[in-house]
């Protein structure tokens, strides 16, 4: 990088929050809070800063059901892009990666870029990039070279994707970078709808891990695909809904679910004879697995004989 980069690139940024933007541009307006609100200096050199490895433990140990539930799905995603010469990094609230998949030859590259776990990459240290910025707007982007606050940061294309937790809470980001200067906008928008299906994958496996014991259903919108995931217990409460469920049925993110009548809930003909078809099935295979014996199938879902009757009588279920 010769000289003049650093200067070209700090002009162009000043120029463009000098000018308003901000007020149009998402872009601009991550640099202006980069500029104003943290005080970073486009043209700084210094690399990304990082956790000790006590801290980046205590970081792990913060969020150790969403690692948990992002193992199959960040394999499946660095699968995908890794021969590429991308590496995939799940970052904490914070935007600490916290875990990362990598082709080891490309590993001492990623390092000096600061791409590695325990770095700091939130917009108050690193300005605008894939991680920090996702974690201000909680939304996908991709962040390409001189898209990046710092001139440092011009040769990494990122995407990065929010993460939420089982009460619709934001958790985490899933990033896709890359320092190649080959990377197309095809193939970035490849990149984007990989992490966000990964993304999704890693909600749902939390989501289920959160509510192990209970039903989960699907919502469906007016066009009948799949829109999230709920969650009702064996008294057919309501007790759980991600986000994207949340969104469908009109409840508020970000917070335990007071629990509701899933017929309430989840309300209309349709809605109710696809609860009811789960059930049946649940009742089914539980008797199936106790041989018949209604005892033991009641105790396998956690319910009395006599309520375990009754949903019998009323789906029609012989035994």
């Amino acid at each position: 990088m010769d000289g003049s980069m650093p200067r070209h690139h700090a002009a162009r940024v000043e120029a463009a929050i000098a000018s308003g933007q901000a007020a149009r541009s998402a872009l601009v307006a991550s640099w202006r809070r980069s500029s104003r609100l943290h005080h970073l200096d486009p043209a700084g050199r210094g690399l990304p800063l990082r956790l000790s490895e006590a801290e980046l433990r205590q970081a792990r140990e913060r969020i150790a059901p969403l690692l948990a539930a992002a193992q199959g799905a960040m394999d499946r995603l660095y699968q995908a892009v890794g021969a590429a010469g991308c590496c995939v990094l799940l970052a904490d609230g914070e935007g600490v990666p916290v875990d990362r998949r990598g082709t080891p030859a490309d590993d001492a590259t990623f390092r000096s870029w600061g791409l590695w776990t325990g770095a700091l990459w939130s917009e108050e240290h690193e300005g605008t990039n894939g991680i920090g910025t996702c974690v201000v707007e909680q939304r996908p982007l991709t962040i390409d070279r001189d898209q990046h606050f710092f001139t440092r940061n011009t040769l990494l294309s990122c995407t990065a994707v929010p993460i939420y937790d089982h009460e619709a809470a934001f958790a985490g980001v899933l990033d896709v970078s890359s320092c190649r200067a080959d990377r197309t906008d095809a193939f970035s928008n490849l990149i984007a709808l990989a992490a966000g299906e990964a993304a999704r994958r890693i909600e749902a496996d939390l989501f289920r891990r959160a509510f192990a014991h209970a039903r989960i259903v699907l919502t469906q919108a007016p066009d009948g695909q799949s829109v999230g995931l709920v969650a009702v217990d064996a008294d057919d409460l309501v007790i759980g809904a991600t986000r994207s469920a949340r969104a469908a049925l009109g409840i508020a993110p970000g917070r335990p679910l007071q629990p509701v009548p899933a017929c309430d809930l989840l309300g209309g003909d349709t809605a109710h004879d696809h609860l009811a078809g789960g059930q049946r099935a649940v009742l089914q295979r539980a008797l199936l697995r106790a041989g018949g014996n209604v005892s033991a199938a009641a105790k396998a879902l956690g319910v009395s004989r006599a309520t375990l009757h009754r949903k019998l009588k009323r789906f029609e279920i012989k035994y």
